[in-house]
């Protein structure tokens, strides 16, 4: 997971969820990585997880910054929205395989049986994907309509397929092996010359990795409760059982709680809120 102030309650109630749901908790290492070393963050892991085992890595947003394109939320163009295109890089070698994960999540199953989705003969990645979603519409006219570029998806295992980069389980050793930060890295700067996408540090993922994704239930990533990207507004559950909620988009339960205008799923995440407000103020505690 990143690790940031502005973030800071999210990955808390994260934290907490993975904990309480794991079968064997004790067996849990958290990575995290951080904008810049920081005592402060340390010391608030610490306090209220006393027997935690993690490791806090510092990320040289220099490396990313020259790269990021403006997109439709200014959020999404933080540097460290784009560390996990480093995570092979920044991770020891000893860590094989680990799961990412966005800092607006709640898990309410344990997390071994995510992490250990089989990743067949040569997947780098396994996540939910969504095949129903128009994968034409995450990217620009420009890219479509040059003739090199919109054969990209052409001759891939399986469909090119939507996913959300903020549930995923990550092969480390096979990324290092297909160098694929350098691939990403050089959509990114594509970008930069023609704007071919709109939306953050998504697309260059979809690019590189679209139509070879282990499959994994949608269960583990009911994304979108935190609406679109440009208003936020309330969404109900997909249909289905969850082993993971995600505040994707631009609503965050803990500022919509702050705001004493929560949306009714909110709740839902209002147990974990390790770092919450006073009990006066907040009308769901």
């Amino acid at each position: 997971m990143t690790l940031d102030l502005a973030y800071l309650r999210g990955t808390m109630a994260a934290m907490l969820s993975a904990l309480q749901h794991s079968s064997c908790p004790e067996n849990l290492r958290f990575h995290f990585v951080a904008a810049a070393a920081s005592s402060h963050l340390c010391e608030v892991i610490s306090s209220s997880f006393p027997y935690l085992s993690f490791e806090i890595y510092p990320f040289d947003s220099s490396s990313v910054s020259g790269h990021i394109s403006t997109s439709v939320r200014s959020a999404l163009d933080h540097p460290l929205n784009y560390a996990r295109n480093y995570l092979p890089d920044i991770l020891p070698l000893c860590v094989h395989r680990a799961v990412y994960l966005d800092s607006d999540v709640i898990l309410v199953d344990d997390i071994a049986n995510l992490a250990s989705t089989p990743l067949g003969g040569n997947s780098v990645l396994a996540a939910p994907e969504y095949c129903n979603a128009n994968l034409s519409n995450y990217f620009t006219p420009t890219f479509w309509s040059n003739p090199t570029l919109s054969l990209t998806f052409e001759g891939r295992g399986r469909k090119p397929c939507y996913f959300n980069t903020g549930v995923m389980v990550i092969d480390l050793v096979r990324w290092r092996q297909g160098d694929h930060t350098r691939r990403i890295v050089e959509w990114m700067e594509l970008q930069k010359r023609m704007r071919i996408y709109e939306l953050g540090s998504l697309p260059p993922f979809l690019l590189v990795f679209a139509g070879n994704i282990a499959p994994v239930d949608r269960r583990w990533n009911q994304h979108g409760l935190g609406g679109d990207n440009l208003w936020g507004l309330c969404r109900d559950l997909h249909p289905g059982p969850v082993s993971l909620l995600h505040w994707s988009g631009k609503g965050k339960p803990w500022e919509r709680i702050d705001r004493n205008r929560p949306c009714p799923v909110d709740v839902l995440w209002a147990p974990y809120d390790l770092l919450q407000v006073p009990v006066a103020s907040n009308p769901l505690l």
